[in-house]
């Protein structure tokens, strides 16, 4: 999803701004709305399954309140997302009216527990998915672009910096882990489906790595404190979210001072199939979208390469990378502090 981080219009809003925004939430399923899509990015039919109204209606709703600038919408293909406006344009007018509302009420409170339904539907999926697939996860990668050239990648994007702790969300199957395991004091790698960790721990018990462990955790809720970790790598994970911007909040709050995100996703694209046969949320991501939601994250993104396929074969997909940094001044006597602040190219 492609974000403008930049205010679109000042605040407090223009009396007209203000009235038209008024007027769009001030109604009982708009105002529902706001509040779903205030918890999570949604679909058309995913609001129609929670709210339990009809498509026409729901559509007709979400029209007016993006008329008035109070959700973003955006397509992939045949599926049409929406969240609520940033904080940059008319997001501080949901914020205030949002912030008015009892989250208690029995209704909001139905709809909060839908949309725990829906979440959980397609986390079923996907773990469906995974638990298919886990073996071959490796393999399904290579007809993307050639990992060797992805982890290649991967270790110019932290050349630059002393690693004492890395944390690898979604690890799949611990290659990653594998890789940067001879530059790191310690390693930990997170995921969701116990298949994937069964394999991850064979993978890195055959390799002979002893200074990384693998666990089973959710990527939105972290039990961790902030401040853990000199380097985070997000690793072909975001276009299986519901919420990306999220994940990488959660992401960045365990980043020390100085610390490093990288993100390793797909440019955008249009192959349909993904969504079915592979359990794919997004198809790809443009290099805004990612760089907004770090920088909303509250770091400095300092960095992207994109990694077009070698060969024009049907499902070979563009492979991007994104980096930012903490941008809080590294105490002098942090163990990993960096050495350098140059951006590599």
């Amino acid at each position: 999803m492609s974000l403008d981080v930049s205010a679109s219009e000042s605040w407090p809003l223009p009396y007209a701004a203000l009235l038209d925004g008024l007027k769009a939430a001030g109604e009982d399923t708009r105002l529902r709305l706001l509040a779903l899509l205030d918890e999570a990015e949604l679909t058309v039919s995913e609001l129609t399954d929670i709210l339990g109204q009809s498509q026409p209606r729901i559509s007709r709703h979400l029209k007016l309140l993006a008329d008035a600038e109070l959700v973003e919408r955006h397509r992939e293909a045949s599926w049409v997302f929406y969240r609520r406006a940033s904080e940059a344009g008319r997001g501080a007018l949901v914020s205030t009216l949002l912030a008015l509302l009892d989250t208690d009420d029995d209704l909001i409170r139905r709809d909060r527990e839908r949309l725990a339904e829906v979440r959980a539907a397609r986390a079923a999926q996907a773990q469906a998915y995974f638990a298919t697939h886990a073996a071959r996860w490796d393999a399904i990668r290579s007809l993307h672009v050639a990992e060797a050239r992805v982890e290649q990648e991967v270790c110019a994007a932290l050349a630059d910096m002393e690693i004492d702790t890395l944390l690898d969300l979604g690890t799949g199957t611990g290659r990653m882990l594998e890789i940067l395991s001879p530059r790191i004091q310690r390693g930990i790698g997170l995921d969701l489906s116990p298949d994937m960790l069964g394999v991850a721990r064979v993978n890195l018990e055959r390799a002979g790595v002893r200074n990384c462990a693998v666990r089973q955790g959710d990527i939105f809720n972290l039990a961790m404190p902030r401040d853990s970790f000199d380097a985070v790598l997000v690793h072909q994970v975001l276009h299986f979210l519901d919420d990306p911007a999220r994940a990488l909040r959660e992401a960045a709050r365990l980043l020390r001072p100085g610390g490093r995100l990288v993100v390793v996703d797909f440019a955008p694209h249009d192959l349909e199939f993904l969504r079915e046969a592979h359990a794919h949320r997004r198809l790809g991501f443009p290099q805004d979208a990612v760089w907004g939601w770090m920088a909303q994250a509250g770091l400095a993104p300092d960095l992207f390469r994109a990694l077009p396929p070698e060969t024009a074969t049907e499902g070979a997909l563009t492979v991007s990378i994104w980096r930012a940094r903490d941008p809080r001044p590294v105490p002098a006597s942090a163990p990993a502090a960096e050495k350098t602040d140059r951006e590599v190219a």
